[in-house]
């Protein structure tokens, strides 16, 4: 016989799979079978802070609507909503720079900020910075892809290629921060482990009035030379106890890319 319980999870899944569909075909988008798998794994997953059916914490971008796949990426995203400096600490794959840049557009598209900074610091993981061709941006971009991507799934490519020409998004190593300071913006850096101590204390200084500083990254993939000078090591062991800032630790459940993955971060004991 077919439990109770197992009735009422799927008459759940459904029912949240439905909303998340008719809200999408208002917006004329496109939901592929994976929303069923990311709810499900939501509804089943012992920790949930939701079991109900309201769609929560969906991003507005111009492109597309955007939806948590997992506890952690709703935590996260309500995090950014309620504090203005936010770390987001976990392995690759659990949709970390992905979603920070779509809540900046989404902030972007609704006036709340003036101006969305990128950034990144340019080590090299295992390649040499050195002999890429260019100049600096050109040197740079390469490492700044994924941001690149991100935007333009979110926003139409003329419209970013205006914004980055306007100045209205910045896409640029960390390096180039130093000495500003940024109001009413919404700040992301990528790859924040391979900050050094001193990087990571220059980036937190530069938050300004009326702006979001979200900083990602994955303390087990750390690329500088001297590891234990790590930033976000470092950020981690100091800040905790402050109370405004919010740390949120994904962690191989939150994994959103191809269910393999999840399995390759488990071999290599992560």
């Amino acid at each position: 016989m077919v439990k109770k319980k197992n009735i009422e999870l799927t008459e759940k899944l459904f029912k949240k799979v439905y909303d998340i569909l008719i809200l999408d075909k208002e917006n004329n988008q496109y939901v592929d079978f994976s929303i069923f798998e990311s709810e499900y794994s939501m509804l089943t997953n012992n920790n949930s802070v939701d079991t109900s059916t309201k769609v929560v914490n969906s991003v507005e971008t111009w492109k597309k609507t955007i939806y948590p796949k997992s506890d952690g990426q709703k935590k996260y995203l309500k995090a950014i909503e309620d504090y203005d400096l936010i770390f987001g600490l976990g392995p690759a794959g659990t949709g970390k720079s992905y979603l920070a840049v779509a809540k900046a557009v989404e902030f972007l598209k609704k006036g709340n900020i003036d101006k969305i900074i990128l950034s990144r610091p340019a080590v090299e993981a295992g390649e040499n910075l050195g002999f890429l061709p260019g100049d600096m941006k050109d040197k740079v971009d390469p490492y700044l892809r994924p941001i690149y991507d991100a935007l333009y799934e979110m926003i139409p490519f003329q419209v970013v290629e205006k914004k980055i020409q306007e100045g209205t998004i910045e896409i640029a190593p960390v390096a180039f921060m130093r000495g500003r300071t940024f109001k009413n913006s919404f700040i992301i850096i990528d790859e924040a482990q391979n900050t050094s101590s001193i990087q990571m204390k220059m980036i937190l200084t530069r938050l300004g009035h009326g702006s979001k500083m979200v900083l990602n990254g994955d303390l087990s993939q750390i690329d500088i030379k001297y590891i234990n000078d790590s930033g976000l090591s470092a950020a981690q062991k100091k800040l905790s106890h402050i109370k405004k800032i919010k740390f949120i630790n994904f962690n191989k459940k939150d994994i959103v890319r191809h269910n393999l993955v999840s399995e390759i971060i488990k071999a290599y004991g992560h």
